[in-house]
């Protein structure tokens, strides 16, 4: 094997971390921001791209892997995480908002994931986390969350997170699944991917499910989450009472009393 071999434990139900056991001279690489506790003898450092040196090994290489991180939206730098100690050391990783986080043991599943350009959490050091382009035209223009992914490749363990439930649909050679493009997490790479426009003219000005959906063919496997965080995101913005100033305010709070008391709206 290419990568770190790392052993790993999952917590929570709804709102979950992954605990990561790692070796003597071990590593895992995150997200900034994803790191919720340590043990000693655990030393982080900040990186560029991922690592895996799948772009080369020189400057450029690194600097290619760090570009790319850009245009998924990403931050230019990972965290790395080693164990330096002597024993068995663990490090725990948080999702950022309610859901499940997922392992994907990449050996299983053809060395390759693509998913949300969100979706990353952690891995093993050694797997490569690049872009995947949707080279069609419809789905270049009209995919949204899908047009730009991310692409998990390697032989070890790599964390992904979704919102709400996650289910898993194995699909057979030519069989199709309509899925909402926020709500696709992943796939596996032979999944024929590509966009459809909503038929009928009343469904997709009226249906309030948006204009476009994904369109997945098999042979492969999807992951679908039912709780995308922009639709969260939307729904508790939309709920938020709003002043006339435009600032949020709290329902149960004295002073958004006395604004209705006052005839405030």
């Amino acid at each position: 094997m290419n990568n770190h071999e790392i052993d790993f434990k999952l917590h929570g139900d709804d709102l979950q971390f992954v605990e990561v056991e790692l070796d003597p001279h071990e590593t895992v690489i995150a997200e900034a921001g994803a790191l919720m506790m340590m043990e000693d003898g655990i030393v982080m450092e900040t990186i560029f791209g991922d690592g895996s040196n799948a772009g080369g090994a020189g400057i450029m290489g690194k600097l290619m892997g760090a570009g790319k991180r850009i245009i998924t939206g990403e931050s230019l730098f990972m965290t790395t995480f080693t164990n330096q100690g002597t024993g068995k050391r663990h490090v725990s990783f948080a999702s950022p908002y309610p859901g499940k986080i997922i392992p994907m043991d990449l050996s299983m599943l053809g060395g390759k994931i693509i998913c949300q350009k969100d979706a990353f959490l952690a891995a093993a050091k050694g797997v490569s986390i690049g872009v995947e382009f949707q080279r069609k035209l419809g789905t270049g223009f009209f995919g949204g969350e899908g047009f730009i992914m991310q692409k998990l490749e390697g032989d070890g363990m790599a964390f992904i997170h979704a919102g709400g439930t996650l289910y898993r649909k194995n699909l057979q050679k030519g069989e199709v699944l309509r899925v909402d493009t926020g709500c696709l997490v992943a796939m596996t790479a032979d999944v024929d991917y590509n966009i459809e426009m909503v038929s009928g003219v009343k469904t997709a000005l009226f249906g309030g499910e948006g204009l476009f959906f994904a369109t997945l063919r098999g042979p492969g496997s999807v992951w679908v989450q039912s709780l995308p965080f922009s639709r969260l995101a939307s729904r508790v913005f939309a709920a938020a009472p709003q002043n006339p100033a435009g600032r949020s305010q709290g329902e149960g709070s004295i002073t958004g009393g006395l604004f209705n008391l006052l005839g405030g709206k």
